[in-house]
């Protein structure tokens, strides 16, 4: 298996992933405006997006936001987006993207890596906590939806 960054030449790859996650979460198809989306990222530099290949086909991708930590004064990672294709989930392909994005993270001197998802996402749940992450109960988040 294979983890390379995702640039404009690899966008479509991402895009077709991107767009089958969207749909996992409810949202419509919308392979033009996920493309969209990921070329905006890249281009702006916003985000870090990573595609793991078997045998040359992209598999899985995950999309993380470099943040920082006030508290820590050092960089952090939010994980939005994390899919694996569902005929190679429980192959190892999640736990190879998210290796790769701890040791991003280590080798910029990050502090964390944070994710939310689904309380009944539980495969991905169990993933997370095989991995080493574990819920927070230092603090509580809470969120404001724009209308």
């Amino acid at each position: 298996m294979k983890i390379k960054e995702v640039s404009l030449d690899s966008l479509k790859e991402a895009a077709e992933l991107f767009n089958e996650y969207r749909k996992f979460y409810g949202k419509e198809n919308d392979l033009l405006g996920a493309e969209t989306f990921l070329k905006e990222r890249i281009e702006n530099g916003e985000s870090i997006i990573f595609l793991a290949y078997e045998q040359e086909q992209a598999v899985g991708f995950v999309q993380i936001y470099p943040i920082f930590s006030s508290i820590s004064m050092k960089r952090a990672y939010i994980l939005n987006d994390l899919f694996v294709e569902p005929s190679y989930r429980g192959g190892g392909v999640g736990k190879a993207i998210l290796n790769r994005v701890f040791n991003l993270c280590e080798e910029n001197g990050g502090s964390y890596v944070t994710l939310q998802t689904s309380p009944d996402n539980h495969r991905a749940k169990g993933l997370y906590e095989h991995m080493g992450m574990s819920l927070d109960s230092e603090y509580d988040w809470y969120i404001k939806y724009s209308k």
